[in-house]
């Protein structure tokens, strides 16, 4: 199965996390941690800030490594690194999703998360208490 290696960026602010919806794909609709493939040759957090400018028009402060999700997808085998992030600027454009939430901890069973992204939010809701 091949393996797929990405990076998600699990932006915190305020007692809040921001979320967003998948607006393309097999997995269209899905709530997820934005962010994305790694290219070859690049660090994981230099592919984190290079998505999240992409997707979000945003710059990032990449901070510790929450988790490294394994997740057997069908087609899939998905390697996911997941960092704790802060806003250094830039307002969260969506430029590939469908839709944005910003989640606190009482919120944040509110969407339907992708099965690989369901693991990390008991690690992340403890952030938000």
């Amino acid at each position: 199965m091949k393996t797929i290696k990405v990076v998600a960026a699990i932006i915190l602010h305020e007692g809040r996390v921001f979320a967003t919806q998948r607006g393309y794909g097999e997995f269209k609709d899905g709530w997820e941690f934005p962010g994305g493939k790694v290219e070859d040759g690049e660090s994981l957090q230099n592919a984190l800030i290079r998505e999240i400018r992409e997707e979000l028009d945003t710059e990032i402060e990449v901070g510790k490594l929450l988790d490294t999700v394994e997740y057997d997808y069908p087609k899939f085998h998905l390697s996911m690194a997941c960092f704790l992030c802060t806003i250094k600027s830039g307002n969260l454009v969506l430029k590939e999703h469908e839709a944005a939430k910003w989640l606190d901890s009482h919120t944040l069973d509110s969407v339907e998360w992708l099965p690989a992204d369901q693991g990390l939010i008991g690690k992340i809701r403890e952030y938000l208490m």
